[in-house]
C-alpha cells in the first residue's frame, strides 16, 4: 500500500487492529532498512501486544518513490517534524507509541521532543543515535568498502530494488560528510515528556554505551535501559525473543499507565 507524505509516496503496511480500537506503534526503520527489512518483527510485536502496528519506508529506501542526493544535513529533523507528522494524520493514527531502530531511533527522539502529534504516549529506541563517534565512522567507512565488492549490494537489492543505490550512497554520504561531524541531538532530550525504552547492544558496531548514557542523563522523562551481550546494531535481529519480551513489557505498561 501507498500513502503520500512529505511529497512522496511512501510504501506501508499495517498489522493489527485500527486506530480506532487499539493504540499504535509507528516503527522507523535504520538507515539501510525499509518494510521488508524489519521481516516478521513488527507483526510479531503485534500479536504479542494487540497494538496495530504502522511500518512505512521512507522516501528513497524500499518500494517508497526515489530522492535526489544528497541527502540535507537536517534529514533526520526533516522526517521527524515534517514527514512522520504527515504519515501519522494520513493514516488516522491516535494514541500511538514510536518504535526507531537506529537512524529511526534519533528520528523518534527529535519527533517526541519537537514534533509529536496526537496522543504519542511512549518512545521505544534500538540502537539510537545522539551524536557521531568516530567507531560508527570507521564502521560505515569498511561497509562501505563490501558495497563496492558487490554482495552487499545485492543482498540490498532484495528489499530496495532499484532504490539500493540510493539507500545505501544517501546514508553513507551524509553521515560520512565532514559538515555532519558536528550534528547532535542531546539538546532536545530534556524536552521529552514520555517513558522511553532503550535497547542497545554490547557489540554495536555503530554506537557506543555512551549514546544510551546521554539518553538516562539527560531525557526529560523515566527512561529504561537494557544492554543486551552477544548483540550487535541490530537488537531485533540478533536476540529477537529478549528484544520482543522487552518491547512488549515496557509497551503494556505505559498503555496502562494514566496518560
Amino acid at each position: 500500500m501507498l500513502l503520500s507524505a512529505g511529497g512522496h509516496a511512501l510504501e506501508y503496511v499495517w498489522y493489527g487492529p485500527s486506530p480506532n480500537d487499539a493504540a499504535t506503534l509507528v516503527f522507523l526503520h535504520e538507515g539501510l532498512g525499509c518494510v521488508s527489512a524489519w521481516r516478521d518483527f513488527p507483526e510479531r510485536v503485534a500479536e504479542a501486544t494487540g497494538c496495530g502496528v504502522l511500518v512505512y519506508s521512507r522516501a528513497g529506501y524500499g518500494n517508497s518513490d526515489p530522492v535526489t542526493l544528497p541527502r540535507p544535513i537536517n534529514f533526520m529533523h526533516d522526517e521527524a517534524l515534517i514527514t512522520l507528522p504527515m504519515v501519522i494524520e494520513a493514516t488516522g493514527v491516535r494514541e500511538h507509541i514510536i518504535v526507531g531502530h537506529s537512524d529511526g531511533g534519533s528520528i523518534a527522539l527529535i519527533y517526541a521532543a519537537e514534533g509529536q502529534k496526537g496522543e504519542l504516549r511512549g518512545v521505544v529506541l534500538e540502537a539510537p543515535h545522539l551524536f557521531v563517534e568516530d567507531s560508527s565512522l570507521a564502521s560505515i567507512r569498511r561497509l562501505t568498502e563490501h558495497y563496492r565488492e558487490g554482495p552487499l549490494r545485492v543482498a540490498l537489492e532484495r528489499h530496495h530494488g532499484q532504490n539500493a543505490d540510493c539507500a545505501f550512497l544517501g546514508w553513507t554520504s551524509i553521515w560520512l560528510d565532514p559538515a555532519f561531524r558536528s550534528w547532535n541531538i542531546e539538546q532536545s532530550l530534556p524536552r521529552i515528556n514520555v517513558p522511553v525504552l532503550v535497547i542497545q547492544g554490547e557489540d554495536d558496531e555503530y554506537g557506543t554505551l555512551r549514546q544510551v548514557d546521554s539518553i538516562e542523563g539527560g531525557c526529560g522523562a523515566p527512561v529504561r535501559s537494557v544492554i543486551l551481550p552477544s548483540c550487535g546494531h541490530s537488537p531485533h535481529r540478533d536476540q529477537p525473543h529478549r528484544t520482543l519480551e522487552e518491547i512488549t513489557s515496557f509497551i503494556n505498561r505505559t498503555l496502562t499507565q494514566t496518560p
